[in-house]
């Protein structure tokens, strides 16, 4: 097996299918390519639909799905599946985490798997991300600091060009870069790194756990790279119910948890409580001036105040 793909599934059977559908079509995929759809006690009947697609569909030589009988969160799902892989006797060179809401464009994982074979000094690299109709989505990005923190909740013009070099959002390359680290919804990761670094930290329910794993990753002396010939339509929000483009849905404690930990873990408690501190001021400050310009609110419902009962002057600096 040179690349196992792993597939997270809660609740989104025919997303998952669909996902598989389009692996199908990446030409030599029974020989070299491994798929495990890993369902977190979904609970609805997902398990058995899956299954039944995956038979019925002759895709048994390469596909497999795992319930994993309880609901650990991302990284969990994806460790079970990980964890069993590295310690068999037919270990893959790569694992590809592919989140259930994605369908592969054709010859979107060779991309990758050629990208990592021909860039030896590359440990990790990720797809361009991309709506249907082709439209690029946010897919690089800078690690979260207290810079970024600041530049996303003050949204002020003089403020955002000062610190434009460190917000999150990287842009969308239109050429192969290496950047801090890409989105978990397409991401091969080389066998070595796991060896080194350990798995994903299953403390991270959901989000986050990418940006730490990248980050950890990058602390052990791995680099990670975009490759944007390699496309992956992602219907954002789909497998979540959190995301969404139309209307900001609130954001649920989970979220606040991850944050909360990527920060305090990776950069001690002064530095978070200070994350905090700024994030808030600014946030609002920014509300305050949007209200006295009679501006709507275009943040998730009660940002402010959810954010303020989960911060760690609240909740403490337990990771």
């Amino acid at each position: 097996m040179q690349t196992l793909v792993v597939i997270v599934n809660y609740r989104t059977a025919r997303l998952t299918v669909d996902c598989l559908a389009s692996l199908a079509t990446e030409g030599s995929a029974p020989a070299a390519l491994r798929a495990v759809v890993v369902d977190n006690a979904s609970g609805d009947g997902s398990v058995e639909a899956i299954r039944e697609a995956v038979a019925s569909r002759g895709w048994s030589a390469w596909a497999e799905v795992v319930d994993a009988g309880r609901n650990g969160g991302f990284s969990f799902g994806n460790n079970e599946a990980i964890r069993a892989a590295l310690e068999s006797s037919d270990a893959p060179q790569y694992v590809l985490l592919l989140n259930s809401d994605t369908v592969v464009r054709p010859g979107a994982v060779q991309t990758l798997v050629r990208f990592l074979e021909t860039h030896p000094e590359a440990a990790m690299v990720g797809s361009r991300l991309e709506d249907p109709d082709g439209t690029p989505q946010a897919s690089t990005f800078r690690f979260p600091s207290i810079r970024s923190e600041l530049a996303e909740a003050a949204k002020l013009g003089p403020l955002d060009r000062l610190l434009s070099k460190h917000v999150v959002f990287a842009g969308v390359p239109s050429e192969v870069c290496q950047v801090d680290w890409v989105a978990g919804a397409s991401l091969l990761v080389r066998r070595e790194v796991f060896e080194k670094v350990g798995l994903l930290d299953e403390n991270y329910f959901l989000y986050y756990e990418e940006v730490d794993f990248c980050l950890r990753a990058a602390r052990g002396g791995f680099s990670c790279w975009y490759e944007p010939a390699s496309r992956v339509v992602h219907f954002v929000g789909a497998s979540t119910g959190v995301t969404s483009r139309s209307q900001p849905r609130r954001r649920p404690k989970y979220w606040f948890d991850s944050r909360r930990r990527y920060f305090v873990k990776n950069h001690g408690r002064l530095y978070a409580a200070a994350v905090d501190m700024v994030w808030s001021m600014a946030f609002g400050l920014r509300r305050l001036r949007e209200i006295l310009q009679r501006r709507p609110n275009v943040e998730s419902p009660r940002l402010l105040g959810d954010y303020l009962r989960n911060c760690v002057f609240v909740r403490g600096f337990s990771v």
